[in-house]
């Protein structure tokens, strides 16, 4: 079962980078299988990496909870809509199943159809002797119900709706019966009696079926041919015989076919809830196309797989891939503060340690391993580390980055210094993105002391595109703070030149009027010298929140 690897939410360059870097290194090591995945597309800073490591984006995928197509059974037994009773129900009962889906030959679904249903096919009108004689089926399909051979065949492909005879009573009184009935519509049933096998023939039956294992003699084989009159041999008597052509009925009026259907997108929970109201035994699983992608019962929901995630660059479940609650953690290597909401049933492997790029981290795993990185995956965790600290700039850079990142430009075959260089010059947010992606690209989710709110960071060079759209920005925190139910939002726009940043809010809470850093106007403020999120301005927010929690003396 695929294991995938995530970083967080809006995920910025690290978190991508560590994802498809963590990801190779376990492909590698304990999961053969482990795909590194995303919430969305990467910014245009970090599709650059990407593009000079020559590396794919993550998987893009926005819900981790399990569907029915990862519960569902692949490949089930079917039946197709012209095939007969005793086809179908012999299958069933290799299998030892109770219900199969149905489809038409070109593949479509029509519905499903059970024992129980097959059951009355056979045994359909025994309460009306003109309908207990119809048989929908084809003499091919007779032929080989009965397990016998053709003595003369004409068109016994050819689909028919049959009136069923014995040819049991005298010749004079079958002969009279006979001719009730058009000649094209009849099958006659008999032993070796030559009174009924000749007026048969000579009206022209569709087909005459001969029990006991006899033979039309050369005269009246000859009048069947020459009266295109079907002719079988079975080895049963007529009393078998006649019961095994019931079999050969078509299944076609016991498909069920307003019955419960499943999508393979289906979360299973939702899955779960009508299954549970429905007495169906089997439940057809149907892909986006309406082709059959296999079947599920309700036992198959009774503790279905969960998805398996490791996480990357975060540990707070409000920051994780939805449905990160309903799966199976088994790793998380993390830099940041230790959040809440996080569980596991068992223990998990949990790295948490304070540097300045989750990239940091995942090299140090490739060298405890004592495995090389190939030239695309080092010049990835170099892109992170490079990113997460501002080329080592950033107060969150510790001694660990600075040597992760020398390692790691012994791998690389690129110059470093230039790719540095035009890495930061690449995709300024603030010249390509509408206002709205501006605020969502790298945004985190925090709560503290009953305080929900956003903190996201662009880098920019320089603040000259800021001041320019400074008002629409605003706008767009008031939005993000309404569609997300927040306490306020905030965007921290960060100059790579002078290494300092502004702090733009959408709201100014009570407790703000504590900040220590000059106001440039409405929500708006100059942080020199601040350009880490996580360790500056995360903590920052947390120490005015204390301070105003506590009680005036």
């Amino acid at each position: 079962m695929t294991v995938y690897v995530f970083g967080h939410r809006n995920p910025d360059t690290d978190a991508i980078c560590a994802a498809i870097a963590y990801a190779d290194l376990l492909q590698r090591t304990t999961y053969p299988d482990a795909v590194a995945a995303c919430c969305g597309p990467p910014n245009q800073r970090t599709e650059f990496a990407l593009k000079k490591a020559r590396l794919s984006p993550p998987r893009i995928v926005m819900d981790v909870r399990p569907e029915v197509e990862d519960v569902c059974r692949r490949e089930p037994i079917v039946a197709y809509d012209d095939e007969v009773f005793h086809e179908v129900y012999r299958r069933m009962q290799r299998h030892n199943i109770s219900a199969v889906p149905v489809l038409d030959r070109q593949q479509r679904f029509l519905g499903i159809v059970t024992l129980l249903d097959l059951m009355r096919v056979v045994f359909e009108g025994d309460d009306d002797p003109a309908k207990a004689r119809r048989v929908d089926s084809s003499v091919k399909q007779i032929c080989q119900v009965l397990e016998g051979k053709f003595q003369h065949a004409v068109r016994p492909e050819e689909p028919m709706d049959l009136l069923l005879m014995v040819g049991a009573m005298s010749a004079e009184g079958f002969t009279k019966r006979l001719h009730q009935y058009p000649a094209s519509e009849l099958l006659v049933v008999c032993g070796n009696r030559p009174t009924i096998q000749l007026p048969a023939l000579e009206h022209g039956v569709r087909a005459l079926v001969v029990t006991g294992g006899y033979q039309l003699s050369p005269g009246l084989l000859q009048l069947a041919q020459s009266n295109q009159v079907n002719v079988i041999i079975s080895e049963y008597d007529t009393a078998t015989t006649t019961l095994r052509i019931k079999s050969a009925r078509r299944i076609t009026p016991a498909i069920q076919r307003d019955c419960v259907i499943l999508s393979t997108k289906m979360p299973i929970a939702e899955a779960r809830e009508l299954i549970d109201r429905s007495p169906q035994k089997l439940f057809p699983v149907l892909d986006d196309q309406g082709r059959l992608a296999g079947v599920l019962s309700k036992s198959d929901l009774i503790n279905p797989p969960k998805t398996r995630l490791i996480l990357v660059d975060h540990n707070e479940l409000s920051q994780a891939v939805q449905g990160a609650d309903e799966s199976e953690i088994l790793e998380v290597l993390d830099h940041h503060r230790l959040g809440g909401g996080l569980r596991s049933d068992h223990p998990i492997r949990f790295i948490n340690e304070p540097v300045g790029s989750t990239c940091t981290l995942v090299a140090r795993q490739f060298r405890a391993a004592g495995i090389d990185p190939s030239p695309s995956i080092a010049l990835c965790m170099a892109s992170g580390i490079i990113s997460d600290t501002l080329n080592l700039r950033s107060p969150t850079t510790t001694a660990v980055d600075r040597d992760t990142l020398d390692w790691l430009r012994g791998y690389v075959n690129i110059d470093m210094d230039a790719f540095v260089q035009e890495f930061f010059e690449v995709g300024s947010s603030l010249r390509s993105q509408p206002a709205s992606k501006v605020v969502r690209e790298d945004c985190k989710e925090f709560e503290d002391r009953g305080y929900r709110f956003t903190i996201s960071q662009i880098e920019e060079i320089g603040y000259e595109l800021f001041w320019q759209r400074q008002e629409e920005l605003w706008d767009a925190l008031q939005e993000l703070k309404q569609e997300r139910h927040l306490d306020f939002a905030a965007l921290l726009v960060t100059d790579i030149v002078s290494n300092g940043s502004l702090l733009l809010l959408s709201d100014e809470p009570e407790f703000w009027e504590e900040i220590n850093y000059p106001s440039l106007g409405k929500c708006l403020y100059q942080l020199d010298n601040v350009v880490s999120r996580k360790k500056q301005l995360l903590p920052l927010i947390s120490r005015l929140l204390e301070s105003a929690s506590q009680p005036v003396e």
